[in-house]
């Protein structure tokens, strides 16, 4: 049975003195699914949106991981912006008021002086943005040897800045062996690519508004040779009445290709992938928003944050890699209160995808002719 309440945890009395002391009682949802898991030490990927406790998910583990008699870095956490890097630090340094850990936030547009004399008085958590990181780690000003848990928090919005190559660059200056947790409120194959390079079996928890929705989205899939995808997809077209719908693709090369060949075939259709100059994605994007565009064919990194009123499908042409981007996908339907239906055309080499699919979440996807 789930944990409900933070007195079940069997946590460390002065950690637990600083939760109470900030009025928490009952567990948010993500803190449920995830405090367990990051207490054993593994590494946990989460999707949450802001706003859902998810830094008590992550932090209450590090408090209770992390020993407050070694001065060192034992716990680094990355924030896409200074604004959340100072209030992360806030809460975490609230949880830890009686449990001796110091933890200092690290970002850009602030004397960095104070940040070294900071670092040098001796820290246990460093909370800061990857720019800002770098530069104390080349001046030799933060030293991650001692790192033991690593939290990549709002890694969609990290990615969305350009930050990619500076997480990676952060990452290979910790530890191996370390525990790591991304937390996301949007999971995609380029969310996940991180996951995949820098995560050994993690646990994999939705806790989104996305699975809200799922109560609203019929769910359907249909076995298929991946030869006879594209003639069951234009049935599929034809068969339902479909005002505006997304088509995922894996690739670039296949969205266009599909574009082009649905195009040949009359269909309104435009490709909106990764490759675009951000001219042409918004002209796509607004030409699908006016409805002047009833289908676009895109990849998971295009379509990431699209939020367009009146989606009626999603039409999922490739199964997605990992069983997250499924539910994010699907997410693109069915918003403010409106219904919305999911059709995903499942390979012969796609079936293990599914499974996983089905065994994340406690709706039915049902199988059609």
């Amino acid at each position: 049975m789930q944990i409900q309440n933070f007195n079940e945890l069997s946590l460390n009395p002065q950690v637990m003195k600083g939760i109470e002391e900030l009025g928490f009682r009952n567990l948010t949802p993500i803190q449920a699914e995830a405090i367990a898991p990051m207490l054993e030490g593994k590494d946990v990927i989460g999707q949450a949106q802001t706003g859902t406790g998810k830094t008590a998910a992550f932090g209450i583990p590090m408090l209770e991981r992390l020993n407050p008699n070694v001065k060192a870095v034992q716990g680094l956490i990355l924030e896409p912006t200074r604004e959340l890097a100072v209030q992360v630090a806030d809460h975490i340094d609230r949880l830890g008021k009686y449990a001796a850990f110091k933890v200092v936030p690290i970002y850009g547009g602030e004397s960095i002086q104070r940040q070294i004399h900071e670092l040098r008085d001796g820290v246990h958590i460093v909370v800061g943005t990857p720019g800002r990181i770098i530069d104390h780690l080349e001046r030799g000003t933060l030293r991650l040897a001692s790192v033991k848990i690593v939290i990549l928090d709002e890694a969609d919005r990290m990615l969305d800045m350009g930050f990619i190559e500076d997480i990676d660059y952060i990452l290979s200056r910790v530890p191996t062996g370390r525990q790591t947790g991304l937390f996301s409120a949007t999971i995609d194959q380029t969310v996940m690519s991180i996951c995949n390079r820098y995560m050994r079996n993690p646990e994999k928890i939705l806790v989104s508004k996305d699975e809200i929705a799922l109560t609203q989205i019929d769910q359907y899939y249909t076995v298929v040779n991946p030869y006879d995808k594209l003639e069951r997809l234009c049935t599929i077209l034809d068969e339902n009445h479909i005002g505006r719908a997304i088509i995922f693709c894996k690739t670039r090369t296949g969205t266009s290709r599909l574009s082009n060949e649905l195009t040949a075939r009359g269909y309104s259709a435009r490709a909106l992938h990764a490759g675009f100059t951000q001219a042409q994605r918004d002209y796509v994007v607004d030409a699908f928003r006016r409805g002047q565009l009833k289908l676009l064919i895109a990849t998971d990194v295009a379509a990431r944050g699209l939020d367009i009123p009146g989606i009626t499908h999603i039409i999922n042409y490739d199964v997605p890699l990992d069983a997250l981007v499924y539910f994010h996908r699907i997410g693109r339907t069915a918003r403010m209160g409106r219904e919305g239906t999911a059709i995903t055309l499942v390979g012969y080499g796609e079936l293990t995808e599914l499974e996983q699919i089905k065994a994340l979440t406690k709706t039915t996807i049902q199988e059609i002719e």
